[in-house]
């Protein structure tokens, strides 16, 4: 990783070891300006000593827009999940000490309880620096950031009597502890360790929270599998969005929305979320090392959407004001930058399911996928560019279809659901066969439309990937959605976001999932409890969930 001023701001290399502070570091002040309108809501920091902070953000799906959603002005569809992370923030200690008003330092805790990790910090009062004090080389950067980030956003907030209340929080220490979903991860070895079958109701058997697989590391060749067995959820965006709204919430900055259901509406919400938003794609883009399209994010906060990057100079300005600046000025320029990003609500059209499989192949690494496609790109710009465009014009026309079956549904529903119905019972080339009915004809056009959008992506995605060099559908994944696409009600299946060995995806119509689950569990491919879930980040405080979490951390012993 190539280390800019931005990432000497905390002691840690790629490697997550110690390194050194640059000298310029030491002796900055504190200076506190003031965010353009941001104001701090009525609950008192006060009270976020009395109780823990439990906050929720959800995984993804990028149904369109691989690759092409990097560069603007690229869009792309993705869908957000049931499968959440959760992030509890409370204090370390009960009160303060009489002597801790002289302290430099305050004491931070970090436990992943499925990873059988638990690391100390000691977090610098003035300079928001970390140092780990543990034993244990194993680091988190996306809490760290978060971290660091949250505090310098409550900086450059609060007025003078809030800066107060803050140090006070502060003095108390931070204990924060992230869990993930069981969906995020693999579990395929422990069901089969239990002689259980491939099917969700092993999975769901599994305790919440259980904990993770770790992949073997391969000798020899490339080995495109990150650390753990995940299932391409986006688990870092959800952490890091869920750490970063539990802060945030807890310091008082944001006071965040808990909802039953539905999106948020009001711009007093929006502006809550956008701040979470902000400081979550900072931290996530400085702990990866990259500017990324922060679509990932973006879900995480506010939901299934359709989404157009941000431009990288937002963040690459800030990497450049780092210098000489201290972490809190350079949050307050972030806060105040031209985030240029545009979403817009989507989700899938009525009588429709999304279903993942996991082939049980230990996922991939997008950054190593994305860079070999960059390579490509540079090394051959014509072929890549007409490449680009033909998969620009089959996601375009994926979402089209897609829009079109909503608005089918929305004029004439029970024409709309007996076609589906009718669909959903065979095979796609049998769909158009006995219909009659105009509208209904209408629904069969759009479904064909939209299944052939996906295979023109998945045509497109192939051609990119032999020409990279990397497998974005390799064989083993191109024979399973060939396989699932030709099943009775299903509409599409493909591999999101970039591919690769990550679980695939597929749209189901009407009550055909049953089906395809069993065919799934017959190709050794276990059928995830994931479903799309149109909510983004929330806090979990009247959740029931929330006093599951809590029960299920209790039970958990870090070795």
């Amino acid at each position: 990783m190539k280390h800019s001023s931005l990432w000497n701001l905390v002691a840690l290399d790629a490697s997550y070891h110690e390194v050194e502070f640059p000298l310029q570091f030491v002796d900055v002040s504190l200076t506190f300006l003031p965010v353009g309108n941001l104001t701090i809501k009525d609950h008192r920091i006060e009270n976020c000593r009395q109780m823990a902070v439990v906050a929720s953000a959800p995984g993804k799906v990028l149904m369109t827009g691989g690759y092409l959603i990097l560069e603007r002005p690229n869009a792309g569809i993705v869908l957000s999940t049931n499968a959440r992370f959760y992030a509890i923030v409370k204090p370390l200690y009960e009160e303060t000490k009489p002597e801790s008003w002289a302290w430099a330092w305050t004491d931070v805790k970090l436990t992943s309880p499925q990873m059988a990790r638990e690391t100390m910090y000691k977090l610098s009062l003035k300079h928001l620096l970390l140092q780990c004090v543990s034993s244990s080389d194993s680091r988190n950067p996306f809490v760290e950031y978060a971290l660091q980030y949250a505090i310098a956003a409550a900086h450059a907030t609060f007025d003078k009597n809030k800066q107060d209340e803050l140090h006070k929080l502060l003095l108390l220490g931070f204990d924060i502890t992230i869990l993930g979903c069981n969906e995020f991860y693999s579990y395929r070895n422990q069901i089969e360790a239990r002689g259980l079958p491939l099917t969700p109701e092993s999975l769901a058997s599994l305790p919440p929270f259980t904990s993770i697989t770790f992949n073997v590391e391969e000798s020899g060749g490339q080995n495109c599998k990150p650390e753990v067995a995940k299932t391409g959820l986006g688990s870092s965006a959800a952490m890091t969005t869920a750490v970063v709204a539990a802060l945030l919430h807890y310091l008082g900055v944001v006071n965040l929305p808990s909802v039953a259901n539905g999106h948020l509406q009001g711009n007093e919400e929006a502006k809550e979320l956008d701040v979470v938003h902000i400081i979550a794609q900072t931290a996530h883009c400085i702990a990866q090392g990259k500017v990324g399209s922060g679509f990932d994010v973006s879900s995480a906060v506010y939901g299934s959407q359709r989404y157009m990057r941000f431009s990288p100079e937002v963040l690459a300005s800030a990497q450049n004001a780092f210098r000489g600046m201290s972490i809190e000025d350079a949050i307050a320029d972030v806060l105040k930058a031209n985030w240029d990003h545009e979403r817009a609500t989507f989700s899938l059209p009525p009588m429709m399911t999304l279903l993942l499989g996991e082939p049980g192949t230990g996922g991939s690494s997008t950054p190593t996928m994305v860079g070999a496609v960059k390579k490509w790109q540079n090394a051959d710009p014509q072929n890549a560019l007409e490449t680009w465009k033909k998969l620009s014009e089959s996601n375009s026309a994926l979402e089209f279809y897609f829009n079109t079956l909503s608005k089918l549904a929305e004029n004439n529903y029970d024409t709309y659901r007996s076609a589906i119905d009718n669909c959903s019972k065979l095979t796609s080339e049998m769909w158009a066969e006995g219909v009659t009915e105009p509208n209904q004809i209408e629904v069969v056009k759009a479904l064909v439309g939209a299944r052939d959008a996906m295979l023109g992506i998945r045509c497109n995605m192939r051609k990119m990937g032999e020409a990279a060099g990397i497998p974005i559908e390799p064989e083993s994944q191109m024979q399973l959605l060939d396989t699932t696409m030709n099943m009775e009600g299903v509409l599409l299946a493909g591999v999101p976001g970039a591919g690769g060995f990550d679980a695939v995806f597929a749209v189901i119509l009407g009550a055909a999932s049953s089906n395809v689950i069993k065919v799934w569990s017959s190709l050794n491919v276990l059928a995830l409890l994931v479903r799309e879930d149109p909510r983004g980040v929330r806090l979990e405080t009247n959740d029931p969930r929330a006093t599951q979490i809590t029960t299920a951390v209790s039970l958990m012993h870090i070795e």
